[in-house]
């Protein structure tokens, strides 16, 4: 029969690190500090869901209300390009305006949850235009956005993709 052995004082140098004593005789790191990744790191679609319902009128649309007080969230001017970047990763039908389904794919493409995510994913949205193809891309969507839109007559179409992607090069 094997020799029982003491179990030591829990003033000991061990304990202090966040170590204890396993029965197989060998160091490992306590539950509580074993956590190394947050749970605030990864995507939630349901905060997501959350987070899209901040902004969401009754017929679960982002309205133009609801894109106003968005954007002065995520502190970005409605005519700043991010917007335009921002609605052509979410491949949002109508200017000013933002589906649950669309912002659940585009949101969930991006891994943005919450503002502080998608705050942190502006370099990234602005360097979309760097890329050629990408830029003729956006540039495309762009001006079928605009030229869907009932707010903006046709003949100002080519004009206003001109003037809002030239912005995000000066």
């Amino acid at each position: 029969m094997p020799v029982k052995k003491k179990r030591k004082s829990s003033g000991q140098a061990g304990d202090e690190t966040g170590l204890k004593k396993c029965k197989i005789s060998s160091y490992c790191r306590s539950q509580a500090s074993s956590k190394v990744i947050s749970g605030e790191e990864h995507f939630s679609s349901k905060k997501c869901l959350a987070w899209f319902y901040e902004y969401a009128g009754d017929d679960e649309v982002v309205g133009p209300e609801g894109m106003e007080k968005f954007c002065e969230d995520i502190g970005v001017e409605p005519e700043n390009i991010i917007m335009l970047v921002l609605a052509w990763k979410l491949e949002a039908e109508s200017m000013g305006f933002f589906t649950k389904e669309e912002w659940l794919k585009g949101m969930t493409s991006l891994q943005c949850d919450c503002t502080e995510k998608l705050q942190s994913k502006f370099d990234f949205l602005r360097s979309q235009l760097n890329d050629i193809s990408t830029f003729k891309n956006i540039y495309r969507y762009a001006f079928d956005f605009a030229r869907v839109s009932a707010s903006s007559p046709y003949k100002n179409m080519q004009g206003i993709c001109h003037l809002y992607l030239s912005t995000a090069f000066f």
